[in-house]
């Protein structure tokens, strides 16, 4: 049924404040996050640019190891919600638990592929002979916490779901704090160098898990739902996490071919590129906390039969997403003079990075929109749609940024094609939105 027109601003108000409750403590999460990367960087990048090279090359492929599984929060979260939405939270918890033990056993084969295969994966992703060494040092130990770091996707899955963005937070927060601490002491005051950096994240990454399952079980007792593994629910949730799956894949895809590309263009690319990835990923952290507030909305709107207040929550956080995006934006370009010294002292390093960063700053208000629409398609379980856009994006961007060395370009350019990535996925996102046939109700899709 449409709002009458009346009653539209208080809808809009209403919306405001749930946007509010839920986005705000995800936003400090989500800020948290990349902030481990960017404390390890600022921390290694003064001990030299083939270090920063290297941690760049071995972040970019731990963080793909890992972000491939990152349906483990977003499936689990609008799973979860949608039973919350139909109110039965014993099974919107023992969902949850499915998607920690399939997290579980993900985490252990993932360490058991990179371990013994980091050298030649390293080499094959092009780095150059100074940055190789400091790249595999760091990727074998910080695989170490590949399935401390998928316990808490699928842990944060579930407490989203249930409408809880505020424990992310907290837990968040401590684990960066813990995350700086390490790295400083181990790095520099222990004499341990890049290894240093990888041991500090992997001890604060144990530490976050354990606080997550601690929160996941005394919830599942509360509500008598079973701890124990369940094979059926477990091959669920990986069926259902399958089409998310292969759109997170096409995403990293993206990101991997423009870290390979910016490698080939020199180490004081490469080096300046690992900034500008980290602030953008900081960045699209930030304005993902609107998206994570839409997968956790629109799942409830949908799990209680309520398609209309779906559809308002939807164009409400889309106008939410291009004000942030336009904000962050401006803040990108007033504190550029502020930030780029904390993470390298290298005048080709930032002779490189001022103008990527610009171009980072003007693509925001297109990012903002994005990523809300990425998370109300989340939220409504629309993951196929997910899968053949970023499919479509991909086969967009690919030439695109393959393009730019053999015309001569640099991480500009590189950064321009990153650009044209981000307005195609807008373009998909967009029309699937407007065709309302994402709004399927009930407790599950």
């Amino acid at each position: 049924m449409t709002q009458a027109p009346e009653h539209a601003p208080r809808t809009a108000r209403r919306h405001d404040r749930e946007i509010v409750a839920l986005a705000v403590p995800a936003f400090g999460a989500l800020v948290a996050e990349p902030l481990f990367l960017m404390a390890d960087s600022a921390i290694v990048g003064h001990l030299g640019t083939p270090q920063l090279a290297g941690l760049g090359i071995a972040a970019a492929l731990l963080t793909t190891a890992v972000s491939v599984f990152v349906f483990l929060a977003y499936a689990t979260t609008a799973a979860v919600s949608r039973r919350v939405g139909a109110g039965d939270l014993r099974a919107a918890i023992r969902q949850g638990m499915d998607g920690i033990w399939l997290a579980a056993l993900l985490g252990a084969a993932l360490v058991a592929a990179v371990l013994p295969t980091a050298p030649a994966v390293v080499e094959l992703f092009g780095a150059s002979p100074t940055a190789a060494p400091y790249a595999t040092t760091y990727l074998r130990i910080s695989a170490l916490g590949i399935p401390a770091m998928l316990i808490v996707l699928a842990a944060t899955g579930v407490l989203r779901g249930l409408q809880d963005t505020r424990t992310p937070l907290a837990v968040a927060v401590g684990g960066f704090a813990l995350n700086a601490a390490l790295n400083a002491g181990l790095v520099y005051g222990a004499g341990l160098g890049i290894a240093g950096s990888a041991w500090g994240t992997v001890i604060a990454q144990w530490a976050m898990a354990a606080v997550y399952l601690a929160v996941v079980v005394r919830g599942a007792r509360r509500h008598g739902a079973s701890l124990r593994p369940d094979a059926a629910g477990i091959r669920a949730c990986a069926q259902a996490g399958v089409p998310l799956l292969v759109r997170t894949l096409s995403l990293r895809a993206v990101l991997m071919i423009a870290t390979a590309v910016a490698a080939r263009l020199g180490d004081a690319q490469i080096a300046a590129h690992q900034i500008v990835l980290s602030l953008w990923t900081l960045l699209a952290f930030a304005l993902d906390a609107i998206a994570i507030a839409g997968q956790a909305i629109i799942g409830r709107y949908l799990g209680a039969d309520d398609a209309e207040g779906a559809r308002a929550a939807c164009r409400r956080m889309v106008q939410w997403g291009i004000v942030s995006g336009a904000v962050l934006g401006v803040l990108v370009v007033a504190s550029r003079p502020l930030f780029i010294p904390l993470f390298t002292s290298d005048g080709s390093v930032r002779d490189a990075l001022l103008p990527a960063l610009l171009v980072v700053a003007l693509s925001q208000p297109v990012a903002g929109v994005v990523f809300v629409l990425d998370g109300v398609l989340m939220g409504a379980g629309d993951g196929t749609y997910l899968a053949w856009a970023m499919l479509l994006v991909l086969a967009v961007f690919a030439p695109a940024a393959l393009l730019v060395p053999a015309l001569g370009g640099g991480l500009t350019a590189l950064w321009w094609a990153m650009t044209l990535m981000m307005a195609a996925r807008m373009a998909t996102l967009w029309m699937r939105a407007r065709s309302g046939r994402w709004t399927v109700t009930g407790a599950t899709r």
